[in-house]
């Protein structure tokens, strides 16, 4: 069965309320619940309605949506999840999914939910304007609409902030055996050095590895 498609993005507080604007022509529209029969025969008012599917936990998102509901009268319907969870739902709802917004994070989150082929291009000129080249999948499959830091977390009282202030710096023989960190089947540690990649070449970022 053919899959439907979702648009995924990356939630930035900057872009949201741009972002779902563009996208706001498309909302479904939601039956009211229903009303007793009176002497008025009109037909009760139809509610448009976004769904979105989001892996993200940030307080300040429930604040753009209800500023995008009051903005456009759209309401947000939200479905959240971890990223995994949430693409294995839309690979099983297929085309009858009612998700038309999937908002996760990390760009190898995003490149694994285009593998899967639960998305869909878009094209919008607000996006277009405002989400550089550079941040936008080149088949616009997911647009990037803000940025991480992966921090490095260290002991006060073992480790100067002056000894230990790159990536690159972790490979050190005097932080052998003293380095915590996820494995590398990580897609958060992928990111990381595909982003390496991006910076210092493949071989560095091999020797470094």
């Amino acid at each position: 069965m053919k899959r439907r498609k979702v648009l995924t993005t990356m939630f930035a507080t900057v872009m949201a309320a741009s972002l779902l604007a563009g996208c706001g022509t498309g909302s479904k529209e939601q039956a009211q619940p229903e009303q007793k029969e009176s002497g008025n025969t009109a037909k009760p008012a139809q509610e448009q309605v976004v769904n979105l599917y989001t892996a993200r936990h940030y307080e300040v998102d429930d604040v753009l949506y209800k500023n995008f509901t009051d903005k456009t009268g759209i309401k947000v319907n939200v479905v959240k999840g971890k990223a995994e969870e949430l693409i294995e739902r839309l690979k099983r709802e297929g085309q009858n999914s009612p998700a038309d917004l999937f908002i996760t994070v990390d760009g190898g989150v995003l490149n694994n939910a285009k593998q899967n082929g639960v998305l869909q291009p878009v094209q919008s000129d607000v996006i277009e304007q405002q989400v550089p080249k550079q941040l936008r999948d080149q088949e616009n499959e997911w647009i990037g609409l803000s940025t991480r830091a992966r921090v490095i977390v260290y002991s006060k009282d073992r480790v100067k902030p002056e000894q230990l202030s790159t990536y690159e710096d972790l490979a050190a023989d005097k932080w052998k055996g003293k380095v915590l960190v996820r494995s590398s089947t990580s897609l958060y540690n992928q990111s990381l050095v595909a982003s390496m990649i991006e910076l210092n070449g493949e071989q560095k970022t091999e020797e470094w590895a």
